[in-house]
Parts: C-alpha cells; sequence; structure tokens
C-alpha cells in the first residue's frame, strides 16, 4: 500500500500546475479511503470541488492513473467525469467531477440492493461492445484459472466491486476505473455477488438478487460454477502470498458461493438462478449503515 500523500506533500511546481487548470485551492481535504492511491484529495476551488489523485509516475502503480485517464472519456455518466490531467516533476494527477455520498449498504433487507443492480445491468449494456480502447483482456488476467472461453466477452469491466468504490449520492456512481478488462458481460455482477454473501446473504438469496441484472441470467450456468472454482483457488493463492484482514471473509464467501453452486443439480446450475428458491424481496425496511 503507498504512503498516502498530503495536498501540501506535493512540490510547489506540480501545486502550481494543478491550479492553472482547477484555479486557486484554498483548501484540500485529504479522503481516508482507498490504497491504491498516493495522493486522493477533495480540492476547494473557485469553480467548486473537484476530487484530485494520483502519485508519483514511477511508482509501482504509476501506470494505474495513465491507463483511468485513457479510458474515462468512454465510461457512461455513472462514472465521474475526468476534468484534467497534470503531469510535472514526476507526478501524474487527475482531477475528476467531484462525487459524493454514502456508500451502499449491501446487507440483507437493505434499501441499497435494487441500485446496485439496476447500476450492473446499465453498465453492462451500455459498455457492451467494448470501446475502441487498449485494455487488457480477462482471458489473459485470469490465464491458467479459468478455460478462456468460459470469460471471453466483448463487455469493459470494472472488476473492483467493494462498496467504496460507489457512492450514494443523488444517484449511484461507480468510482476508480484503474483496473478495467475486456471481458463477459457477467462478470463484474460475479464479483459483486461475492461481496454480498460477505456481507450477510445466503447464496441462493444473493443468486436471486441478480434477476434484474439480464447479463447474469443468460450467462452460462456452467461458466459461472467454474468461476466461483478459479475465484477461490485466485484468493487462497493471495491469502498464502499476501495475507490480509480483507482477504479473509471474502474467502469464505467465495467458498461458500462455490460450494452452493457444486450443489445444486447439473439441470438447474446451468440456469445461473436456482428454481427451488423463490426471489427474494430485495428492499425490505432496513436502516442504511452508512460507515462501512
Amino acid at each position: 500500500m503507498p504512503r498516502r500523500q498530503q495536498w501540501h506533500d506535493l512540490p510547489v511546481e506540480v501545486r502550481r500546475e494543478v491550479e492553472r487548470h482547477a484555479g486557486t485551492v484554498s483548501r484540500a481535504e485529504s479522503l481516508p479511503d482507498g490504497a491504491s492511491c498516493e495522493l486522493a484529495v477533495t480540492l476547494h476551488t473557485p469553480s467548486g470541488r473537484i476530487f484530485c489523485k494520483g502519485g508519483q509516475t514511477n511508482s509501482p502503480g504509476g501506470w494505474l492513473y495513465r491507463k483511468e485517464a485513457r479510458i474515462n472519456p468512454w465510461l457512461p455518466d455513472a462514472a465521474p467525469r475526468l476534468r484534467w490531467a497534470v503531469e510535472r516533476d514526476g507526478w501524474l494527477l487527475l482531477g475528476f467531477e467531484h462525487a459524493s455520498g454514502p456508500h451502499p449498504s449491501l446487507e440483507p433487507g437493505s434499501p441499497d440492493l435494487d441500485a446496485v443492480a439496476d447500476l450492473l445491468a446499465a453498465l453492462a449494456q451500455a459498455l457492451t461492445p467494448c470501446p475502441p480502447i487498449e485494455v487488457q483482456s480477462f482471458i489473459d488476467r485470469w490465464r491458467g484459472l479459468i478455460a478462456p472461453e468460459l470469460v471471453d466477452g466483448d463487455t469493459l469491466l470494472h472488476t473492483d466491486m467493494t462498496p467504496r468504490n460507489f457512492l450514494l449520492g443523488d444517484r449511484l456512481r461507480l468510482v476508480d476505473w484503474s483496473a478495467p478488462c475486456r471481458g463477459a458481460a457477467w462478470i463484474d455482477t460475479a464479483f459483486m455477488l461475492v461481496r454480498l454473501v460477505r456481507a450477510g446473504h445466503r447464496p441462493a438469496e444473493a443468486e436471486q438478487w441478480t434477476a434484474r441484472i439480464p447479463a447474469f441470467v443468460e450467462a452460462d450456468g456452467e461458466a459461472i460454477t467454474a468461476f466461483t472454482g478459479a475465484l477461490v483457488r485466485l484468493w487462497e493463492r493471495a491469502q498464502r502470498t499476501a495475507p490480509a484482514p480483507h482477504r479473509g471473509p471474502l474467502l469464505d464467501a467465495a467458498r461458500q458461493w462455490r460450494a452452493y453452486r457444486l450443489g445444486l443439480p447439473p439441470a438447474t446450475r446451468r440456469l445461473g438462478l436456482d428454481r427451488d428458491h423463490p426471489p427474494v424481496q430485495l428492499c425490505r425496511q432496513g436502516r442504511r449503515n452508512d460507515a462501512r
């Protein structure tokens, strides 16, 4: 995890170059969340607030900032717009339209679940076919973990479905497009489904939640089952080589989903949804927990 920098830690000339694009910065508030950025601040300027992120160009994550800047013009408006990019004295900083709001709750009964499902459905539709930009294929990213034909596709995927990347303000936004790839349209939903299990849903309930997302409903069930096995192997390896507190619960959730998929009758498994469980009520009365 890179050491988080403060606005006034930046070289003077770098800050001046940012202000040439953004206007005079009267205040800069560092954001506590986000492990992949050396700098993540809200800048207060005469034209309003701007979210600024980035880091040193020679850092291990420097290439991620270039990738996010390159794909941003092709993203739908659920992703905040990139206003400017500044590269000066070994730093690359990106200035985005400011988006705010709490992170959605994924717990059973949360009123936020419908909005998350609707956004994933809309993104899969809007980003198929994949825009004409250079982006890694999911086949290459998961090479050796899963048969290539099971995850092949022409949808631009986000791939990092942590609730921290969703902001629920006047509408739901999805931020931090630094790890995109091209693959099957249902993959982002599959990553989110694991998060739902992690949040307390039974795997059967989590799969019923996907009924609002055509890309997942229409997916080959055997591909989904294979995905669960590959995800378990990937996270087991990550936990062995670089243990982290958040990986254990996610690995347990992936194992639960994998066991559920393997326990389905083959004919039902191919449909992707368990016909023996009625749809769950997605928006029961519940108290939103914004601090997660």
